[in-house]
């Protein structure tokens, strides 16, 4: 008898672990991207001289529905203060430059600032991104000149973003105050934090991705991400496009870097806005949101956004308010 209760103690912890084992990801080829670039494309779902990509999925009704989400009246930024201090992770600080006070009553300042990087809170523009020679909706590289993007610039998101956001914690979802810096998020993940909130993410909704980024930079100091950063596998872009998200948002770049496809270094990039013709908002602060969202299990939020209306701009400094 003891021996046959061991024989079935031992089985079935070798069958828990066995279910509880996470199943070998798929290993990516720059062939894979190719053919995902293919599978994932908006082009032409809004007319071939379509400009906004996927926010235009946040309809009128999806605004409506977005305000009804404030309950509290209760703000928070998800942008992160600038920073002045060079550092490897800030290789091209923000500048302010004060003037001398003028007319004896008027301080005033001047800004110089280098937004696409890991540094600053930023919104990517679909002219931000190019593959073989085409942006989002075929239109060519070659119409950002010297002087600005002829087409796909950020102005043509000038009336904002007004709609559904969500916090996808996923340190919160492994019980960890942040990710490790070399950590990748699978479609797995999403499919187990919408599982254990019980919200999903649906069409025109703004999802951002919360790695820890920030938090780990408070407690371990900063790093050069560009060498390795968690993020999101390629494989997230169709779970994705399959949710038909309007704005992909993060703590770093998204990207998991180094992507671990030869050939290809901004997977997550290159499909979600030159395919699928999403923008992203790249390195927000969500600490203080994770905290609030956490307190009040709830996920889900008014979010809103404007970009500077910089004429030819592939993106803008950003400053995306979460309200509960």
């Amino acid at each position: 008898m003891r021996k046959a209760r061991f024989l079935r103690t031992m089985l079935l912890g070798m069958f828990a672990a066995t279910v509880g084992a996470q199943a070998p990801h798929q290993t990516l080829t720059k062939a894979d991207i190719e053919r995902m670039m293919a599978e994932l494309s908006n082009w032409g779902r809004w007319g071939k001289e379509d400009q906004m990509g996927a926010v235009n999925l946040i309809t009128a009704a999806k605004r409506k529905a977005a305000g009804a989400l404030v309950k509290e009246g209760y703000s928070i930024s998800m942008a992160r203060d600038t920073d002045t201090t060079k550092n490897v992770d800030n290789s091209s600080p923000f500048i302010e430059k004060m003037s001398p006070p003028v007319d004896g009553q008027f301080n005033m300042d001047e800004y110089t600032i280098f937004f696409h990087g890991v540094a600053m809170t930023h919104m990517d523009a679909l002219s931000h991104v190019f593959h073989q020679g085409k942006m989002y909706n075929g239109f060519p590289e070659t119409v950002v000149k010297k002087d600005g993007a002829d087409a796909l610039a950020v102005t043509a998101y000038r009336n904002g973003i007004f709609t559904r956001g969500v916090l996808v914690d996923i340190a919160w979802l492994k019980g960890v105050p942040y990710l490790d810096r070399s950590a990748v998020v699978y479609p797995a993940d999403l499919d187990a934090w919408e599982k254990k909130t019980g919200v999903h993410i649906e069409s025109g909704d703004a999802v951002f991705i919360r790695t820890g980024r920030w938090a780990s930079r408070a407690a371990k100091g900063p790093w050069d991400l560009a060498a390795h950063s968690p993020g999101l596998s390629a494989l997230c872009a169709r779970w994705l496009k399959q949710r038909d998200i309007a704005i992909l948002g993060g703590d770093a770049s998204s990207d998991a870097l180094p992507s671990g496809i030869a050939g290809v270094t901004f997977p997550v990039h290159q499909l979600v806005m030159a395919a699928m013709g999403t923008p992203m908002f790249d390195q927000c602060d969500l600490e203080e949101l994770a905290k609030a969202a956490a307190l009040r299990n709830r996920w889900t939020f008014l979010m809103t956004a404007a970009p500077l209306r910089v004429v030819g701009g592939t993106g803008s400094p950003i400053n995306p308010i979460a309200t509960f």
